[in-house]
């Protein structure tokens, strides 16, 4: 069975563009991409990361992988690009977020989801609302765009446009 899956995508330590790439290349390997936002960049959220601005993107998949398999798998790709995992928000080559698994709730020690810091951040809604404006949280039943409207987070994030 396939499952609709929403992850977001963000760097901030070296060649930031390409490990978006990357992870999204590797993303296709075992999921079907439907829609993928464009990228934007950002200021750090959470007041932790100070290695530079963050590039983020949101992807809209379909799997048959289950929750913890995907978590798995995205974690691989992460290490494969060099990610550690030092401090809570920090810097990172490649953070994989797994913010939506079809319409399920669930919580246990490695996996929240929807995501619990999905509707305060602008660096994931901007672009979840770029490829799936008024897809509801299930939880909250409030839209992408409604959770955007109401968020209040002070960090700036803007459409990256690559400089030629």
């Amino acid at each position: 069975m396939q499952t609709g899956v929403v992850v977001s995508l963000g760097s901030n330590v070296g060649d930031r563009e390409k490990f978006l790439f990357l992870a999204k290349d590797s993303l296709a390997k075992k999921t079907r991409i439907l829609q993928a936002s464009s990228l934007y960049e950002s200021e750090a959220w959470g007041g932790i990361a100070t290695g530079g601005d963050f590039l983020n993107q949101v992807l809209h998949l379909q799997t048959s992988l289950s929750a913890l398999e995907l978590l798995i798998f995205c974690q691989s790709i992460e290490q494969a690009c060099g990610r550690t995992r030092a401090e809570t928000w920090g810097d990172r080559t490649l953070d994989i977020d797994l913010l939506y698994y079809g319409e399920q709730i669930m919580e246990d020690s490695s996996l929240i989801v929807p995501h619990p810091y999905l509707s305060q951040r602008k660096f994931v809604l901007l672009p979840l609302v770029e490829i799936l404006p008024d897809f509801q949280h299930p939880l909250t039943g409030k839209t992408s765009k409604e959770m955007l409207l109401e968020c209040e987070d002070p960090c700036w994030v803007r459409p990256f446009s690559v400089n030629l």
